[in-house]
Parts: C-alpha cells; sequence; structure tokens
C-alpha cells in the first residue's frame, strides 16, 4: 500500500469515527458543538489571513487543500467567485457535501494525496490550507504540494498555508491508558499513526520548493512553532 493510499484509509476511518472532532480536535470527541464547529472555519480563515497581510476578494477562484467537511471552505466560499475544495477522503467530501448543500459555487475534489491533479495550470487566484499540511508523514510529499501550488496559481497569486515547523510535536505520546480507551472506544483512534502525528517541515527546502514551482516565499510567520504561517507569490510572468 502507498503512503497516499494509507492516508486516504486513514482519513476515512477518521471520518466515520468522528469527522468534526478530527477536523478540530478543540471539539469533544463525539460531542461536537456544531455551531462552534462552524464559527471556527470563520475565525481561523480570518487569523490566517490576517497574520499574513492578505484578502480573498470576490473575484477570486480558490483552491483548497484538505477541506474535510468544508469548515473553512464556508468560509473562503462566502468571499471568493469559487472554491475547488480538495481532499485525500471520499468520506469527508461526502459529509462535506452533506453539510453544505447550499455552496454552489464550491466543486468539491477528491484527491490523489501527493498533488493537486485535477486542478488546472494557472486556474487560481488564491490557495489556501490551514492544519492539513503538518499531518502528512513524509516531508517530501508537503514539498510536492508546495510545487504544485506553483502550477495552480496565476501569475501574482498567493498561497496562505500552515506547516508545522517544530519536531517535537510530531512524536507519539499517547499513554497505555488512553490507547486502551481508544480501543474500547472512550477516545480518539489513531493519533499514535503517523498519517495523525505528520511531520515538520524545514523552510530552507520549503523554500526551495517554492522557487522550483515558480513562487516565492513572501512571508513566514510563526517559525520554529507547529503553527507556521506561509505566504508564497506567484511570479508575474
Amino acid at each position: 500500500m502507498t503512503g497516499a493510499e494509507r492516508m486516504r484509509r486513514f482519513w476515512d476511518e477518521r471520518a466515520g469515527e468522528d469527522a468534526f472532532f478530527f477536523v478540530d480536535d478543540r471539539q469533544a470527541y463525539r460531542g461536537t458543538d456544531e455551531a462552534a464547529f462552524w464559527a471556527s472555519g470563520e475565525e481561523g480563515l480570518d487569523a490566517l489571513l490576517s497574520i499574513l497581510g492578505v484578502e480573498l476578494d470576490p473575484a477570486h477562484d480558490v483552491v483548497e487543500v484538505g477541506c474535510g467537511v468544508g469548515r473553512m471552505t464556508r468560509a473562503i466560499a462566502a468571499r471568493a467567485r469559487s472554491v475547488r475544495a480538495l481532499d485525500v477522503s471520499e468520506r469527508m467530501l461526502a459529509l462535506a457535501r452533506e453539510h453544505n448543500p447550499a455552496l454552489e459555487s464550491v466543486e468539491w475534489v477528491h484527491g490523489d494525496g501527493r498533488s493537486l491533479a485535477g486542478i488546472e495550470d494557472a486556474s487560481a487566484d488564491a490557495v489556501v490550507s490551514h492544519v492539513v499540511f503538518q499531518h502528512i508523514p513524509d516531508p517530501q510529499v508537503t514539498l510536492g504540494y508546495v510545487r504544485e501550488i506553483g502550477r495552480v496559481l496565476r501569475p501574482g497569486g498567493f498561497a496562505a498555508f500552515q506547516v508545522s515547523n517544530d519536531p517535537d510535536v510530531h512524536r507519539p505520546r499517547i499513554g497505555l491508558r488512553d490507547r486502551l480507551a481508544a480501543l474500547l472506544g472512550r477516545a480518539p483512534r489513531g493519533q499514535s499513526r503517523p498519517e495523525w502525528l505528520g511531520s515538520a517541515l524545514d523552510l530552507g527546502e520549503l523554500r526551495t520548493a517554492a522557487a522550483a514551482g515558480g513562487t516565492d516565499v513572501e512571508r513566514v510567520e510563526g517559525e520554529g512553532t507547529q503553527f507556521c504561517l506561509v505566504l508564497l507569490r506567484r511570479r508575474e510572468a
């Protein structure tokens, strides 16, 4: 089984277990406050864009990488002309469609877990991703996405996303008691799996990948932390 296939299976399983918790683990496990969950998508988008100093425009065509059940997609769709919301998990996408039937400007895209295949070259004004790349076990896969972002952006377009730049947070921390509780269905499963623990990204390698894709790293906030925010800009033709 390839890494992408393992990622797909893992996130399909998490979608079946408690999709809302695994999209935003600040929620109570199997006890989601749905109003707070959806509001957090708006808050998260506001924070990401304001910290990086960019805005979405009503004329923008946006690609969202790792949309899950559409928590942030709702907020993006309210600000942009169109959204192509991509996820590796078919079950997450099914839930996204179920919970967001009114989002007519959104195309839900089943991704291959390693690229932006299915998104046309130079077809996006912005790419957005939050709390997604930190869960990818192989940093080279994340760097591949960074290169792909340059392919799909129009000249002058931007990408605003989060990566982890702190290796310590990706070490297993689940004790025996928590593992037993998970086996009994009383606690989240899968949190010691590589597909949840993910990996940190070296910012030097990120800059190299960005350059290879035709973008420049314009801004980095939170270097050395799990919530390292990055702004890329596609070079003008």
